[in-house]
């Protein structure tokens, strides 16, 4: 069900483990300075900083999202190294899209001290195997703006979305809309 490479682990996380001390290691912290911005139907790169940290609030926000998930039949893969939570994602069981083509990519992210390692190519491949379990064609991403996390999905093969979910942009409209084809 899982898979072990040395003290790395990639396992479903059940529901029952969904809690804010699971991410007691995990640390979500980003130094944002530039973000894409699509203007008059163009994408530009624009100085945009700020720090994204989650604190206790949004882990709790996270694992009840996370448990929704669990609930309504889709799949969270944690990533654990040393039996430390660093590395996790989430894909829903409903399909999106108007021809329900689209298996949606809901949380993908890697804690601060892992990135660059590896480890998002490993869950987002683990993303790619649901979502064809799930009977998809696609991926859909609502994926962060900022020049890193858009590097890293394009280094996946992901392109700007074809059909945009409105749900995603109502809720993230600064985010950028891809898809990845199974």
């Amino acid at each position: 069900m899982g898979s072990k490479t040395g003290n790395l682990v990639l396992r479903p996380i059940t529901e029952r483990e969904l809690t804010p001390a699971l991410f007691a290691v995990f640390d979500r912290f980003q130094k944002v300075e530039k973000c894409w911005r699509k203007i008059g139907g163009e994408w530009v790169i624009k100085d945009i900083a700020f720090l994204e940290q989650w604190e206790e609030k949004d882990y709790r926000e996270l694992c009840a999202s996370l448990q929704s998930t669990l609930k309504s039949g889709g799949a969270v893969w944690g990533l654990f190294l040393a039996e430390k939570l660093k590395g996790f994602c989430a894909v829903k069981r409903e399909l999106l899209g108007r021809e329900r083509q689209y298996a949606d990519l809901s949380e993908l992210y890697i804690s601060a001290d892992q990135r660059g390692k590896g480890y998002g190519r490993l869950l987002f491949q683990k993303a790619a195997e649901l979502g064809l379990r799930f009977g998809a064609k696609k991926l859909y991403i609502s994926a962060h703006s900022s020049v890193e996390s858009q590097a890293f999905y394009r280094k996946m093969g992901c392109v700007e979305a074809g059909e945009y979910d409105p749900h995603h942009v109502a809720a993230e409209p600064c985010d950028c809309q891809l898809e990845y084809v199974l």
